[in-house]
């Protein structure tokens, strides 16, 4: 279907429907980058911004799916995703915002050189804990430009000299959004997966929901790893995400939730 008809066809089940089913169905309509540079450009929209949205999309995404993302974003906005990040932004929040835009850590090469990594292990416990107060610009760079398999290295190295791991080195170190963004780069580079499990329980988990982020999560997920999300699911909450979702919404919300995200595993 023509993205001008889909288009069209969801400005008519807009006038039709409402509230999160509404939302629900709206999310489904659109092609994934464009949603997803929907949701980067709703964030930043209005009043305030919703950091955690931007963090999650541009620390979960490969190279390639930023570099289609930033591309729909500019044809459906008319402006460069990187720039309204830098205008509604500030700080080292900022930084490491662009820097993960830019995509430099990606790398398809396993191969790891340990004296590297024992170095930015080094230089990381230089940079935090052996001071007082934190360089900031040493952690977003090591944690923006090296590959997955080069930082698993370096996690293992640093918590040899630190005696702590570095999620906990980063929960002393920082804070706000600058905390949740490097926790959230740690999280994606070690298991992806268990991520997008740990966003989606958190979504449901106490009163109300981030219905949101249950959303955008299933929706974009559902046709790239939703399987392996739900076994991590299951696996550390010890429910499957399914019964979650009936425990939590209702109605055609509920029923639509459901068939996107299948048989439990």
């Amino acid at each position: 279907m023509a993205w001008w008809k889909a288009w069209d066809l969801t400005e008519t089940l807009k006038s039709e429907l409402s509230g999160k089913f509404e939302r629900l169905i709206v999310a489904l309509m659109y092609p994934p980058y464009r949603y997803e540079a929907k949701e980067l450009h709703d964030a930043m929209k209005g009043l305030g911004t919703k950091e955690g949205v931007i963090i999650e999309i541009l620390a979960s995404r490969t190279k390639n799916q930023l570099q289609e993302i930033m591309k729909a974003y500019e044809e459906d906005y008319g402006s460069s995703l990187e720039e309204d990040i830098q205008a509604d932004t500030s700080g080292y929040l900022e930084r490491i915002l662009v820097c993960l835009l830019q995509g430099s850590r990606d790398d398809v090469s396993s191969f790891v050189d340990p004296g590297l990594a024992l170095q930015d292990a080094q230089d990381l416990y230089a940079a935090g804990e052996k001071i007082r107060g934190t360089d900031e610009m040493k952690f977003i760079t090591i944690l923006c430009t090296r590959s997955a398999t080069h930082l698993l290295r370096v996690f293992e190295e640093y918590e040899k000299i630190a005696n702590k791991s570095i999620e906990d080195s980063i929960k002393s170190e920082t804070h706000g959004s600058l905390e949740e963004a490097m926790l959230t780069v740690v999280k994606c580079t070690q298991n992806l997966h268990s991520y997008f499990a740990e966003r989606l329980y958190y979504a449901m988990k106490g009163a109300g929901t981030r219905d949101g982020t249950l959303i955008r999560n299933i929706v974009s997920r559902s046709e790239i790893d939703l399987n392996l999300i739900k076994c991590h699911f299951k696996k550390m909450y010890g429910k499957t995400l399914s019964s979650m979702i009936m425990e939590d919404t209702s109605g055609d919300y509920k029923n639509a939730l459901l068939s996107l995200v299948g048989s439990d595993p």
